[in-house]
């Protein structure tokens, strides 16, 4: 069973008869071209959510200077986007944290009354930002989580035993290949403590370094996490994404993870682009009642797509295929 809200009028589409996997693409991707805006050389690992019986979102869009930007963006049915040109100006309190160096792969997550956003934030080297809105028109900037260097913010959407839990991936300066999967928690969104190790690397298609993707889903059998893993071949890396169960009350016990991957970069808008062989997954929507999942990935570091699945099957698929020895 699925702890959520119905949403009858998520992006949807039935598995293609010739298809023997757990996730399948839309066949329409990508839903979101990378010149969707004047001025953006790409838009991609973006986040979006329901939003007053429609739908939200913030988007990653590189520009044209290559500066790495955040937007809102909205819709009626969550693949046509109307993307504001003009990129997200935070409000806040501190110059130091409000002035801008560079944003990306953002977050999304509905807790309580509003709407937090969690992103990489330049603040001498990569770090986690935050922040919050009510209508995703008027922005409000929160202290940075936690130190550089981290990546993928991902919030837990409500509050575990009375704390805010946030997901990351600390790491070092650049793309090297560190990078394991770690908890925070906080009581009020500023101080951040009580670190918990989740889940290290492992073999094959996540063996260099591993990240959560969309906001996990509240499960009868624990907290549904997509995140993507990383292989370093002889071409480069190459991004793919599988999925983690996790403990509801201590969500860094790993209950299973996917041993063989979900989805990785095959077709023509994964694998050729600015960053070649990516699916980068930030954001999914889930209707309670069906089931259906869907999922909104950053294909080649250009543009942005979408891949579909039920619940269910995934969580069966990862506990069928754990990797043995790596979980509690």
């Amino acid at each position: 069973m699925i702890k959520g809200k119905e949403l009858k009028n998520i992006p949807w589409e039935d598995k293609p008869a010739n298809c023997n996997d757990v996730i399948w693409r839309y066949s329409q991707n990508p839903i979101i071209k990378r010149d969707a805006i004047p001025s953006s050389n790409s838009i991609f690992n973006s986040a979006v959510v329901p939003f007053e019986g429609k739908f939200a979102g913030v988007f990653r869009c590189d520009n044209k200077a290559r500066r790495m930007q955040l937007h809102a963006g909205f819709s009626d049915n969550a693949v046509d986007w109307n993307i504001d040109t003009e990129r997200i100006v935070f409000k806040g309190d501190t110059p130091e944290i409000n002035n801008f160096e560079y944003a990306y792969d953002p977050r999304v997550c509905w807790i309580e009354d509003r709407y937090y956003i969690t992103w990489c934030n330049g603040y001498h080297g990569p770090t986690i930002g935050a922040g919050y809105t009510y209508d995703f028109k008027e922005f409000f900037q929160l202290e940075n989580a936690l130190l550089p260097y981290n990546r993928n913010g991902v919030m837990f959407p409500r509050k575990i035993n009375g704390k805010f839990v946030l997901l990351s991936r600390p790491s070092g300066p650049g793309h090297n290949t560190f990078g394991d999967i770690f908890i925070s928690q906080s009581p009020d969104m500023v101080y951040w403590g009580e670190h918990r190790h989740v889940m290290d690397t492992t073999n094959g298609w996540q063996s260099t370094k591993i990240g959560a993707g969309p906001i996990p889903i509240e499960t009868d059998q624990g907290w549904l996490m997509i995140y993507h893993g990383v292989l370093n071949s002889c071409n480069g890396f190459v991004y793919s994404f599988g999925a983690a169960l996790l403990d509801i009350d201590e969500p860094w016990k790993v209950i299973a993870r996917t041993e063989p991957y979900l989805l990785s970069p095959q077709t023509l808008y994964e694998c050729v682009g600015d960053v070649p062989n990516v699916a980068f997954p930030c954001a999914a929507l889930c209707d309670a009642a069906s089931g259906k999942l869907a999922i909104y990935y950053g294909a080649a570091d250009t543009v942005t797509a979408l891949a579909f699945g039920y619940v269910d099957e995934i969580i069966e698929f990862t506990k069928k295929n754990t990797a043995s020895g790596r979980c509690v």
